[in-house]
């Protein structure tokens, strides 16, 4: 049998096929990602709440029946309630804030057989697309640890890059699942607005922006973890279509022959940096070398206004969450205040506006995928910064927001239309950091991402890559 250090980088269903032919056990898989942890995270700092003995206790119990049983799995500090550990949102506000219930999504992770093993970093409540927050201090890149694991959900993808989990939890309001997907050379899958559920607490966040996932090692795990926790939960508002068959069977599934637009201009004037431009170049023509009909062609979309409309409903999203915690100016940090400042410019007649203006981008969008199956994008505009990059001076603390809208351009317009999109591992640059791929598909349409991704997958693969740090 394979060694646990081989077996660290296995994808989940590999693990848990292991389990299931009894050749490693739930309790053997979670003491080797702890070792792992306690190896690479004072690196990497990726890891900020452990939850050691609670795995371990978990690992030697009956576990569930489901896809994962006995595979270690990260929750990242935000949204992912866990009865009786602490949940930070990555804000010195909450540190000592421990919550009474599981959210749905992590009963569901439970029911699946995962063991959670810990929490990682965040930003302060998921601003920003780095993740270097004032309570936990900066999560580091396993490629160039000078370097920005990208946010909100840099920890997870940190863990799973550097081999700690085959798996982690992400969310994603702006791109927060697949801009960290793309710094750390992992794949990184938004599902269809309210595919996951956000309940109990919430059964709509950011009006919409928002959608629960994670980051992967290889695409069949995202496929098979989307089958085990996607589906309405009680009370929801509004849920997505639901799919014609299992996510797992579109893996290796033919796509058929595509018709891919690609796109190299952001929505905003931002000029995109040399390096995305030729992995965009190269993912293009495998695209082509693989069959599909891949074309130039520009979304006309007005990015002033689009720029607008977000920053309403994200500056209000984020005031509405300090209004729920009664936050003081001192007890966050000084761009979190800033947003909260900056949604008081706007009326409740503003808030409504921008919501409709959102819902007209999306049946445009809609209309445009009428021609085209696909969206092919640089997922950043720029390969991963360096730390501090998106710091803020004291006379400026709006900067790191107006920052972040030049390096995460391409992503957000998914969370407005609430499209899937996904950030696939395809090319590394010169400095041997990972840049990705984004593809955004049809509403409720994950069943040919996963088609076009595990196709790639199969053509490019990145599994086998390892960063120094891991």
């Amino acid at each position: 049998m394979a060694t646990l250090d081989d077996v660290a980088f296995l994808d989940a269903v590999a693990q848990s096929e292991l389990v299931r032919q009894k050749e490693v056990k739930p309790i053997e898989l979670v003491e080797a990602a702890i070792a792992r942890i306690e190896q690479s995270n004072p690196a990497l700092n990726a890891v900020v709440t452990p939850m050691y003995e609670l795995a371990r206790t978990a690992a030697v119990q009956k576990l569930p029946a489901g896809p994962f049983g006995g595979v270690p799995f990260l929750l990242k500090d935000l949204l992912a309630s866990f009865a009786g550990v602490r949940m930070t949102l990555g804000s010195k506000l909450l540190q000592g804030f421990v919550p009474d219930h599981d959210s749905e999504l992590v009963a569901r992770y439970k029911r699946a057989g995962l063991i959670i093993v810990g929490k990682t970093n965040t930003p302060e409540f998921g601003i920003l697309p780095t993740t270097e927050p004032l309570l936990f201090g900066p999560c580091r890149n396993p490629w160039n640890t000078d370097h920005t694991t990208g946010g909100s959900s840099g920890g997870s993808a940190a863990a799973v890059a550097a081999g700690m989990v085959p798996m982690a939890h992400g969310n994603d309001g702006g791109g927060s699942i697949r801009i960290p997907a793309s710094c750390c050379g992992v794949f990184g899958l938004k599902p269809t607005r309210a595919r996951n559920p956000l309940g109990p607490d919430f059964g709509d966040l950011m009006s919409g922006l928002v959608a629960e996932h994670a980051l992967t090692r290889s695409v069949r795990d995202s496929a098979a973890l989307l089958d085990a926790t996607a589906g309405p939960d009680v009370g929801d508002p509004y849920w997505a279509p639901p799919p014609g068959r299992p996510y797992l069977q579109e893996v290796g599934a033919d796509p058929g022959r595509l018709k891919i637009a690609f796109s190299t201009k952001a929505a905003a004037d931002v000029t995109v940096h040399a390096d995305c431009l030729q992995a965009l170049e190269d993912t293009a023509k495998l695209c082509t070398e693989l069959g599909h009909e891949v074309e130039e062609k520009n979304l006309p979309l007005d990015a002033e206004m689009l720029f607008n409309a977000f920053s309403v409903l994200w500056s209000a999203g984020t005031a509405s969450t300090l209004k729920i915690l009664g936050a003081a100016r001192e007890q966050v940090e000084p761009l979190t205040w800033a947003l909260r400042e900056m949604s008081e410019k706007y009326s409740a007649a503003d808030y409504i506006l921008a919501l409709q203006t959102l819902q007209s981008v999306s049946r445009e969008v809609a209309r445009f995928f009428r021609d085209y199956d696909i969206l092919l994008t640089p997922t950043l505009a720029e390969p991963p910064l360096p730390l501090g990059s998106f710091d803020s001076p004291p006379d400026n603390p709006l900067h790191g927001l107006y920052r972040s809208s030049l390096f995460a351009c391409f992503t957000p317009l998914c969370n407005m239309t609430g499209q899937p999109g996904m950030s696939v591992p395809l090319f590394w640059n010169a400095a041997n950091l990972p840049v990705g791929s984004h593809f955004i598909g049809r509403f409720g349409d994950e069943a040919t991402l996963f088609r076009l991704a595990a196709q790639l997958e199969a053509a490019r693969p990145w599994g086998g890559r390892r960063p120094p740090a891991s």
